[in-house]
């Protein structure tokens, strides 16, 4: 193929963005790769905890260093060298706004994918075992929705490297409300919004 394919995924912490991810790639031919993997997998090479603090530091560095759009940059040369094997690219969590704006530079789509509190918040919890991030799962109710809150905006003044996921919402193209259990529907809507 000529044209690059490039899908974007974000959303709130907890929707169903690995899963949309996977569902690009084992029905429609994407490479799925996620963002968190390759921060987590750098905090590891540098003797650090997987923490969401971490994660969330080694990005806002990375974007300082190399640009707002770094981590779509490192997907998609991943991507360039398996890339006979896929129709396109998906990735996933994608949480500053300079992200979103490298994905439509390159002729990309963004999806928004949330769902209401609640139910993200037992879905990780009674996922977090499979998710390989009990420790870092491990909180209240309450305690989710603050981080997701420290996630949403960067403060007025605030450094452009750091996180802001409504900031990404604002540039999305496409969204889905993952409320339900029907993986089914959920594929079928994903087709719909994205004409696949």
């Amino acid at each position: 193929m000529n044209k690059l394919q490039i899908i974007g995924l974000a959303g709130t912490n907890g929707s169903g963005k690995d899963t949309i991810g996977q569902m690009l790639a084992d029905k429609m031919g994407y490479l799925f790769i996620s963002v968190t993997e390759l921060l987590r997998a750098e905090a590891t090479r540098r003797n650090q905890p997987a923490s969401r603090e971490v994660l969330r530091t080694i990005s806002a560095e990375w974007r300082r260093e190399l640009g707002l759009g770094v981590l779509v940059d490192k997907v998609v040369a991943e991507y360039e060298i398996v890339k006979d094997k896929y129709s396109g690219v998906a990735m996933a969590s994608l949480r500053n706004p300079g992200e979103a704006d490298r994905i439509h530079e390159m002729g990309g789509t963004m999806v928004w994918i949330d769902t209401d509190p609640r139910t993200r918040y037992d879905r990780i919890q009674a996922n977090k075992d499979r998710r390989g991030r009990a420790e870092e799962d491990n909180k209240s109710f309450e305690q989710f929705l603050a981080e997701e809150a420290a996630e949403m905006h960067t403060p007025a003044g605030g450094d452009a490297a750091n996180l802001n996921s409504a900031g990404v919402k604002e540039r999305c193209d496409a969204f889905i409300n993952n409320d339900g259990s029907d993986v089914t529907q959920l594929e079928n809507e994903l087709r719909r919004q994205l004409g696949l």
